[in-house]
């Protein structure tokens, strides 16, 4: 295993997905699919295999691609599709014929709804496919003890109708058909049932649900448990339903999906090829932009033209011409016609499309990390710095925290982060000593002023940045406590509001709101969390000392030891006052018994 291919294992997401092994020649041999896919395709490779297959294959795997999806369900279709495609060698299941079960609404005067695992027949809608078949099974069951719908073969049109072709078979007489090919009842009531099972198999199953779940609470007060578990199950098995897949849907056909993503030096186009309604061809085309003028529109259509380069005979073979794009190229493509999809399953389509460039391009991030860890952190500088207008990086910044109950026990802290992580060995605790109350302002002069006259006492370094815990108000006692020092102007100070990405700058009155996915509020974050985790632990240390004061610390002669032995044998100070004298005297002795009596007695009174 080449270096490379441990680096790659070692930053794949644990996200659901597919992943797909090639060997030396770039053929690919298996296809698998993975709830969570860093710990599915490195199990391959951290133990020993029982099975010869297994072994064989993690031999000659020497590549690795993977597809992510939003859930094990639309990865279980995915893998379907692209065995089916590819044929892998080291696959067993799938490669037949044999598919997931579709549940199919025929066409004609009174149409059908029944179960099938050939989803091509023309004039007829399919919903699916159902990667467990006992979940069709039951919403087919289900919708017709609801809707009296007709489940024989039978050709009934208007025609057969008028010339009495066919008679009434037992569905009609238990009242499961209303006998439709008799035409006893109108088809435009028989649509209606139809309307509504469109909309339940397009994923609304609240009706179903609520009908099922009618039946089960009426089974259960009539005591019949055993037929109550049983509408329990089918109940459980709809909820299945909801999980629409995206990744295979039979209204998507012969179709391209580019989802572009753009750094400021790089940009991420990932291509998805649907043929049958199934996705077969993935692929993430990575872009190093040289310099900041090419456009998303160029960048797209430079994707675009690679793909039909490198998939050529696909697209003499499929006659491609739609392609869904969340961005237009701007150039024209032959017989290609682009649209940006805004709902549906093509909508939900382009959302994969762009996950899956989006996680390319973390795997990238996350590798350059691995190969030269300090380039993150002057990234994550970098940004703070553009970020919170500073004019030099911040690799040494300090926050402050105050922490009081109704003025009682009042404390600060300080932590430190150097080059964006903790340096907790910096780390400071304040007790507040010149402030009486809860004056948040005035402590945070106090603390401000110890911390940095110490520093240029000491001769240490400043940070490039001072961070407070507040709004306006707190900056402004910051940059008065600096003042009072001589240090105005020598430190950049921000405040965070309670709404953690607000930040208030001196003498702005209108905070800076940053991006919730940006670096520079991670950090913030991460150091208010310290600072504030650091004063409350403070805080409540202090405040348990002063309540584990108690009488007994007043009495001359009783010492901690003495103390301890009381408390140990009594457990309470009430006890220790109702035991009698004799008890004491055999425990502390004589002298210190009958002090100690005296001084509770008048404590007491």
């Amino acid at each position: 295993m080449t270096d490379d291919f441990k680096l790659k294992l070692s930053l794949l997401p644990e996200e659901p997905g597919v992943y797909r092994y090639r060997n030396r020649e770039g053929t690919i041999i298996y296809v698998g699919k993975a709830k969570n896919l860093k710990r599915r395709v490195n199990s391959y490779f951290n133990r020993e295999h029982s099975s010869v297959r297994t072994t064989m294959l993690v031999r000659n795997i020497a590549d690795l691609e993977y597809t992510v999806v939003n859930t094990e369900e639309e990865a279980l279709d995915l893998e379907n599709s692209l065995i089916k495609e590819y044929q892998p060698r080291y696959n067993v299941l799938l490669k037949d014929d044999k598919s997931y079960p579709w549940i199919c609404i025929s066409g004609g005067l009174y149409p059908r709804v029944f179960i099938t695992r050939d989803a091509r027949a023309k004039g007829d809608r399919f919903y699916g496919p159902y990667p467990r078949a006992e979940v069709a099974k039951v919403l087919i069951d289900t919708i017709r003890q609801i809707y009296p719908l007709r489940t024989c073969r039978l050709n009934v049109s208007r025609e057969t109708i008028e010339a009495d072709k066919h008679r009434l078979c037992l569905q009609y007489h238990i009242h499961r058909c209303e006998g439709c090919c008799k035409g006893l009842v109108s088809a435009e009531q028989y649509g209606q049932y139809i309307s509504e099972i469109r909309q339940i198999l397009n994923g609304d199953t609240h009706v179903l649900m609520d009908v099922l779940m009618e039946q089960m609470q009426q089974l259960a007060s009539e005591l019949r448990f055993e037929e109550a578990e049983v509408v329990k199950r089918r109940y459980k098995l709809l909820e299945h339903v909801r999980r629409r897949s995206v990744i295979v849907s039979p209204s998507i056909h012969n179709i391209d999906v580019f989802g572009l993503l753009r750094d400021e030096d790089a940009a991420w186009v990932n291509f998805m090829h649907v043929r049958g309604g199934a996705v077969v061809q993935s692929l993430t085309l990575e872009y190093r932009l040289s310099t900041h003028d090419e456009t998303d529109a160029e960048i797209m259509s430079m994707a675009i033209g690679e793909v039909h380069q490198r998939f050529a005979e696909t697209y003499l073979r499929d006659h491609v011409t739609e392609a869904m794009v969340n961005i237009e190229p701007d150039v024209e493509f032959a017989g290609l016609t682009f649209t940006i999809p805004q709902r549906g399953d093509k909508k939900k389509l382009l959302d994969i499309a762009i996950k899956n460039a989006t996680q390319r391009r973390t795997d990238r991030l996350r590798m350059m990390e691995k190969l030269n860890p300090e380039q993150r952190t002057t990234r994550t500088l970098t940004t703070m710095q553009r970020d919170l207008r500073l004019t030099v990086m911040p690799r040494h910044v300090e926050c402050f925290d105050n922490s009081n109950i109704s003025g009682s026990s009042p404390v600060a802290s300080c932590v430190v982060f150097r080059n964006a992580k903790p340096s907790k060995k910096e780390y400071r605790h304040f007790n507040i000593k010149t402030v009486e109350g809860a004056d948040d302002f005035a402590s945070m002069r106090e603390v401000i002023v110890r911390r940095y006259s110490c520093l240029v006492q000491e001769g240490q370094e400043l940070p490039q940045l001072l961070i407070v815990d507040g709004g306006k108000g707190q900056v402004t006692a910051a940059l008065e406590a600096l003042d009072s020092i001589g240090l105005q102007g020598q430190l950049a100070v921000v405040g965070i509001a309670k709404r953690l990405n607000e930040v208030y700058f001196p003498g702005d009155s209108v905070p800076l709101y940053i991006d919730k996915n940006s670096e520079t509020l991670h950090v913030i974050q991460r150091l208010r969390d310290e600072a504030h985790r650091f004063a409350i632990t403070f805080h409540r240390k202090q405040r348990s000392k002063g309540q584990v004061h108690s009488a007994l610390d007043d009495i001359p002669g009783i010492g901690p030891k003495t103390r301890t032995q009381l408390l140990k044998q009594f457990k309470s100070l009430k006890r220790i006052r109702e035991a009698s004298i004799e008890d004491l005297t055999t425990l502390i002795g004589k002298a210190k018994a009958e002090a100690l009596k005296a001084a509770l007695s008048t404590t007491e009174d």
